[in-house]
């Protein structure tokens, strides 16, 4: 990505029916996972499962969150995730699970998870059901299409097919686009399919985060980001709201990632994943 601060997407919200359905499999995991909750080796949090910091995702958000050759889970998000477990005497246990679960609050209540993670934007929407880490990723919305597309901007759209991805930001942003531009959105479930589309020739361009679509393009030279659109975004770690012991989790989170900017890991870490430095350091109070 470019060499300022970025975030990336975030997604829909469901309908209250669909999310019902969705979230009975969690209520019912929830009944027997109270036992499961124990204190962590220190500071007395109390977290999912013992001795580790369960943090859901939703893969795959390259380079912010994503598995290696291996099929470890690696990337920005999951270094400040690391940096948090030390902070914690933890280790970090993955769950990969649905995007709107967590900006729902959904994982957290039926405790699946004690934080989330993946490029997500802190809204006001957001914050009426989930608690935002302080932010910690400044990021725009892009668009890229194929290098020998002749499409520069949205209006070079009018008349063809833009795929987004469900549930982001990009996704409300091209919406909000598209009567001014005349293009079809496309949805998409997530930014592998997406990536797809535009590769297949299913959609003319898609617009998403420009973190990742950047990163693609760095090692598909076919494509290009042709237009980024400053849209202020923010990015944050998510946790329970309204719960005490959460509260002490994301506080144990947001020191990590205060020590991590004041000692150089941050922009260590920032470096290895986006091949820059930050133009601008996360400011945390």
């Amino acid at each position: 990505m470019e060499a300022t601060l970025r975030t990336f997407p975030t997604r829909k919200t469901m309908t209250a029916a669909a999310l019902a359905l969705a979230l009975a499999p969690l209520a019912l995991t929830a009944c027997g996972s109270d036992s499961s909750q124990s204190s962590s080796p220190t500071g007395g949090l109390q977290l999912v499962e013992h001795g580790k910091l369960t943090v859901c995702t939703h893969l795959s958000y390259k380079p912010f969150e994503f598995k290696d050759s291996s099929g470890k889970v690696v990337g920005f998000d999951m270094d400040l995730a690391e940096a948090a477990a030390k902070q914690m005497d933890a280790t970090v246990k993955i769950v990969d699970i649905d995007f709107a679960s967590m900006t729902s609050g959904a994982v957290f209540a039926a405790k699946k998870c004690d934080i989330a993670m993946g490029a997500i934007t802190i809204t006001d929407e957001r914050k009426q059901t989930v608690n935002f880490s302080k932010p910690y990723f400044s990021a725009t919305q892009a668009l890229m299409v194929k290098k020998d597309a002749g499409i520069s901007d949205l209006s070079g759209l009018d008349g063809r097919n833009l795929g987004v991805q469900t549930d982001t930001t990009g996704q409300l942003y091209a919406e909000k686009q598209q009567s001014a531009n005349g293009y079809k959105p496309v949805v998409f479930d997530d930014l592998s399919t997406e990536l797809g589309g535009v590769q297949s020739g299913r959609v003319d361009g898609i617009i998403n985060d420009n973190g990742p679509l950047l990163d693609f393009s760095k090692s598909n030279p076919d494509f290009a980001v042709v237009k980024e659109f400053d849209t202020g975004e923010q990015y944050g770690f998510m946790g329970q709201k309204g719960n005490a012991d959460a509260t002490k989790i994301m506080d144990a989170f947001n020191k990590a990632l205060a020590t991590a900017v004041s000692d150089g890991t941050y922009k260590e870490s920032y470096k290895k994943w986006f091949d820059s430095e930050p133009a601008v350091m996360p400011t945390i109070s």
